[in-house]
């Protein structure tokens, strides 16, 4: 028998005092949040706070849990050849703590914007539904399913 595989990842969202939301912009999905994989033996807020600092040179603390997502999309790595497992993302609301920004190997760009402003710099589906949660999050966490390709779709979704 074997045991199904999924991805753990968390996703940082990261205010300043200006609140001003702090944007990385990657490779393959534009500007995004700071995040990635829950490591071995990593709990989700260290994996978060590593993740953010690694990304963006930012230390920050986490406030609250804000959304818990599952990708169960069937696709392939950016490869083109490697499966991907279910992904199973818990986005984070994160205060900066101090910090100059900096990119890194996986950020070509790390910028502070005006909350107002921040939707004009999101592009993917997957992602602008994430920065809509966190930006009119009101106290309640999001659980969600959808599939991000080959068409961004909800498959549920209710707060908790």
């Amino acid at each position: 028998m074997s045991w199904p595989t999924h991805i753990v990842a968390c996703g940082g969202y990261i205010f300043n005092d200006k609140g001003e939301l702090l944007l990385i912009k990657t490779q393959h999905r534009g500007y995004d949040c700071t995040g990635g994989q829950v490591e071995n033996g990593e709990n989700l807020e260290e994996a978060v706070l590593r993740e953010i600092f690694e990304e963006s040179g930012i230390q920050a603390k986490v406030t609250c849990l804000c959304g818990i997502y599952s990708n169960v999309a069937k696709k392939v790595h950016y490869d083109g050849v490697t499966p991907v497992p279910t992904i199973v993302n818990m986005d984070f609301i994160c205060e900066y703590i101090s910090g100059e920004t900096r990119c890194s190997d996986e950020s070509s760009e790390v910028i502070w914007v005006p909350r107002d402003q921040v939707m004009n710099y999101i592009t993917a589906p997957v992602q602008r539904y994430r920065f809509e949660k966190v930006l009119n999050f009101n106290g309640t966490v999001t659980y969600a399913s959808y599939v991000s390709k080959p068409e961004f779709k909800i498959l549920n979704e209710r707060t908790v």
